[in-house]
């Protein structure tokens, strides 16, 4: 996956950059239509999407609300009150729309999703130079729905992330859509034609379109190895304690994401409390805590309360375990110095 990674970043991304510096309805291109005024991740998003394709490749984009040049077009994406893939009508804005993704999502669809539905295969296919069937294409096409177009959809929406009774403690507007939200023409500029509307929707689509293609290349050259790695390790979970609740890493890769799915997946349980690895910038071992969830900072067992704050010496005396190095004040993390300590941390940790 590595080396298609690098095939990736010479060939895909030149053409890439002609997809994005193409006009808008300037050619004898497919026209792919989008409402005009103020726009949203999605549509930008949806356009360049279409753009990837192989039927709509370097299409133009003509951004209108008129009923009758819309009918007109190859493909209409966020407007026109029609569904329907036949005739490449890409709207989730009907009473009546009810589409989700499938594969057990229930998040209702926007413009986006409905391209990546319809598209997406191909897409990453297109993307990462490999044919439609590869087992690595349908492995990440839901994937990358989860982590990065279903966001997409549920923003446009109006779909909390959250069952909130209260408001939160902090506001985050640097998501892709809050992102794409200010690129839209300030009320003070003064030129606000339909060519600088234009204009600041094809910057919104570049920046929607690169973050897309970064996301599928990095779930096929770091997500899907460290998937196997982590597989691996959780199938050897026994030899390095009987208990089943500890695993080691083989290798320094991401893991967090992977815990939880692969649990369900290979039907764990007891579940995995802590990790064990190297770490990276010594010969020390680390030993975490898995949280409760990919999106919660709690741990599902962490280190002990004795424990938290304390270093080396003073932490070995009260731990009984000698080249202890340190454990989070939170308890979600701790080193030692050898893996055989580390090891002893984590079962000491299970029985507290």
């Amino acid at each position: 996956m590595v080396k298609v990674a690098k095939m990736w970043n010479r060939t895909f991304m030149t053409s890439f950059r002609g997809i994005l510096s193409s006009s808008f309805s300037t050619s004898s291109a497919k026209r792919v239509g989008t409402h005009s005024g103020t726009f949203h991740c999605d549509e930008a998003l949806a356009c360049l999407m279409l753009r990837l394709s192989k039927h709509f490749s370097g299409a133009d984009i003509v951004r209108t609300r008129d009923s009758n040049l819309l009918e007109s077009l190859d493909a209409v994406v966020d407007v026109g009150g029609t569904y329907d893939p036949i005739r490449h009508r890409y709207d989730h804005h009907q009473k009546d729309f009810d589409q989700v993704f499938g594969y057990g999502f229930v998040t209702k669809l926007s413009s986006a999703g409905l391209v990546y539905k319809h598209f997406g295969l191909e897409i990453i296919a297109n993307v990462l130079r490999l044919d439609e069937d590869h087992p690595h294409v349908h492995q990440l096409y839901p994937t990358i729905y989860k982590n990065f177009v279903e966001a997409v959809d549920a923003v446009d929406n109006g779909v909390s992330q959250y069952d909130l009774n209260q408001s939160p403690k902090y506001v985050i507007n640097t998501g892709l859509a809050s992102r794409i939200k200010r690129l839209n023409l300030d009320w003070r500029d003064s030129d606000q034609s339909s060519d600088a509307e234009n204009e600041a929707f094809h910057r919104a689509m570049a920046l929607a379109g690169g973050e897309f293609v970064e996301n599928v290349n990095y779930y096929a050259k770091s997500w899907l190895p460290a998937r196997s790695i982590i597989m691996e390790c959780l199938a050897e979970r026994e030899t390095i304690d009987s208990s089943g609740e500890i695993i080691k890493l083989n290798r320094a890769c991401p893991w967090k994401f992977h815990i939880h799915e692969l649990e369900d997946e290979m039907k764990i349980n007891p579940s995995i409390k802590y990790v064990l690895y190297q770490d990276d910038r010594s010969e020390n071992w680390r030993l975490q805590a898995v949280a409760i969830s990919p999106a919660r900072f709690e741990s599902r067992k962490p280190l002990p309360n004795l424990w938290r704050g304390l270093e080396n010496d003073r932490l070995s005396e009260v731990a009984g375990i000698p080249d202890c190095t340190f454990v989070h004040m939170s308890g979600f993390i701790g080193g030692n110095r050898s893996y055989e300590g580390a090891l002893a941390m984590a079962k000491a940790s299970l029985k507290a």
